[in-house]
């Protein structure tokens, strides 16, 4: 599959390549995230014309969450690129802030040391 951006892990790419080959929005993809669906499994899922008793697999993903959570759709939708980057700068400031304590409590430990 392609791939979208050079350091995102495989948990993240599995599911952009299921949103580019099942034509999924980003709702859908959040939803089935939510869901706890696996991405790799959509194929049996998705209605391929041949089975016309199935519910399209955006309907189906649709039909589920509001099944769980009796809402429509997700408070707040962002996208599998968007949550990757959040969650990286997320990790990047907390390496700073730990970076910046460990700084702080060696000088502490200097400015009290009486010798």
């Amino acid at each position: 599959m392609t791939k979208v951006t050079k350091n995102s892990p495989p948990k993240f790419q599995v599911w952009v390549d299921a949103r580019k080959l099942f034509h999924l929005s980003h709702v859908h993809i959040q939803m089935a995230r939510e869901l706890g669906m696996n991405p790799k499994k959509f194929g049996s899922l998705a209605n391929h014309d041949q089975e016309r008793w199935k519910t399209p697999l955006p309907g189906f993903i649709e039909d589920l969450f509001f099944k769980r959570f009796g809402k429509e759709r997700p408070d707040e939708v962002l996208s599998i690129e968007d949550l990757f980057k959040k969650r990286r700068n997320k990790t990047t400031e907390r390496e700073a802030k730990g970076q910046g304590e460990i700084r702080d409590s060696e000088a502490d430990e200097d400015s009290e040391c009486p010798f």
